[in-house]
C-alpha cells in the first residue's frame, strides 16, 4: 500500500482494509459500528483474509456480525489422497492431473507425464502451469494457441487469487512469475478476470505432432479448490496421435527446434 499520510499508530486505515477487502468504506465502517447491515460470508472472508485473522478470530468475526459460521476445508491444497491418485491412474487412456486453484499441478498419470513431459522434467517448486508456459521458448511452449489461450489462464487465475489476496504464497508466486515472464506481468496488470471454462487447446508434442483436446474439470470432493482436469481428444486425428504417444518410454520434450530426450531434460534440471 502507499505510505499515504503520517499514521499515529501502526496498521491499516479503515479506508485501506475496505480496499484490500474489495467493500465500500461507508459499509466497512458500519460493519465496524456494529450497525444492522447484511454482511455475507464471502465479504466476511475478504475483511477476515485483509486482516490475516487466524480460525478462531475468523470465527469471532462471524459471531459479531450475526453469521452463521461453517468451518471448510483448507482452500490451497499441497496434495491429493491415494483415492484420488489411484483414479487419475485408472484413465490409462488420457492425460488426468490435478491442478490446485493455483494452477500447481499436484498429481498426475503416466498420460499427462507423456503428454506434458516438461511439468514432469521441472523440480517440485516449479510444477504449475503458469509457470511452464511463461518460462517456456515461445518455440518450445506446448500450447500452439498461446497467444489466446495464455491470457484466459491469467484471467482464470485472477479470479481465483480474489479468495487469496495478501497470502505470503500467492504474493510471493506472482512476484516471481512477473519477473520470470514481462508477458506474465503485462497480463497481470491488465486486471482482467474470467470463469473456468471448456476450451479447444492446441498442444504441439516435438514426438507426435499437434493434438486439439479440451479439457474436462471435476471438482475433488473435500477440497473445493482443487479439480481432477482430463484432457480428451477434440478430433480423430488427435486420438490417433494420442494412441501413439501412449507407447513412448521416453518422450519429446520443446519443440521440433529445441527437442530433447525427457530423460535428458530431468538430469539438466537435477544439476540446476
Amino acid at each position: 500500500m502507499p505510505p499515504g499520510l503520517r499514521r499515529r499508530t501502526p496498521g491499516l486505515r479503515r479506508e485501506e482494509v475496505a480496499q484490500l477487502s474489495g467493500v465500500g468504506v461507508t459499509w466497512y465502517t458500519w460493519l465496524e459500528q456494529g450497525r444492522d447491515i447484511n454482511a455475507s460470508p464471502q465479504v466476511l472472508d475478504a475483511v477476515a483474509r485483509t486482516l490475516r485473522l487466524d480460525p478462531a478470530e475468523r470465527e469471532h468475526l462471524y459471531d459479531l456480525a450475526g453469521v452463521a459460521f461453517a468451518p471448510g476445508p483448507e482452500g490451497h491444497a499441497d496434495s491429493v489422497t491415494p483415492e484420488i491418485q489411484r483414479v487419475i491412474d485408472d484413465l490409462r487412456t488420457l492425460p488426468a492431473a490435478v491442478y490446485n486453484s493455483g494452477y500447481d499441478v499436484l498429481a498426475t498419470n503416466a498420460m499427462y507425464r507423456r503428454l506434458f513431459p516438461a511439468v514432469d522434467a521441472a523440480p517440485p517448486a516449479e510444477r504449475n502451469v503458469l509457470w511452464a508456459l511463461f518460462t517456456a521458448r515461445p518455440c518450445c511452449c506446448c500450447m500452439v494457441n498461446r497467444d489466446t489461450e495464455l491470457p484466459m489462464l491469467v484471467a482464470t487465475f485472477r479470479g481465483a487469487y480474489g479468495r487469496h489476496v495478501g497470502e505470503p504464497r500467492w504474493e510471493g508466486f506472482i512476484r516471481r512469475l512477473c519477473a520470470a515472464s514481462e508477458w506474465f506481468a503485462e497480463l497481470w496488470a491488465s486486471g482482467d478476470v474470467a470463469p473456468p471454462g471448456e476450451r479447444v487447446k492446441v498442444i504441439q508434442h516435438a514426438s507426435v505432432g499437434n493434438l486439439h483436446c479440451t479439457s474436462q474439470s471435476l471438482t475433488v470432493a473435500g477440497s473445493p479448490e482443487s479439480r481432477i482436469v482430463v484432457y480428451v481428444p477434440a478430433d480423430a486425428e488427435s486420438h490417433t496421435r494420442l494412441d501413439a504417444l501412449r507407447t513412448l518410454d521416453d518422450p519429446l520434450v520443446g519443440c521440433t527446434t529445441h527437442a530433447r530426450p525427457v530423460s535428458l531434460e530431468r538430469a539438466t534440471q537435477s544439476r540446476s
